[in-house]
């Protein structure tokens, strides 16, 4: 039973609370989170080239913003 709970907490794809974004409309929250994703890539990019770790920021943008607005591949 703790196996399935750790596996959803995993597969979780809704936008944790953010003090900043405190009204219903979450468009700066699509965008704030979209601008953190491609600053991670671009960081880890000149790090280390590894930018798996920023797979956290893109499942986070993705979530509030429209499918119409995520255009990645």
């Amino acid at each position: 039973m703790s196996e399935d709970i750790k596996t959803n907490i995993r597969n979780h794809h809704t936008v944790p609370f953010d003090s900043r974004f405190l009204h219903q409309n979450q468009t700066c929250n699509c965008w704030q989170n979209h601008l953190d994703f491609h600053h991670c890539e671009k960081a880890m990019n000149k790090r280390c080239g590894i930018v798996s770790f920023c797979q956290w920021y893109k499942r986070i943008f993705k979530s509030p913003c429209p499918l119409s607005w995520v255009n990645l591949g």
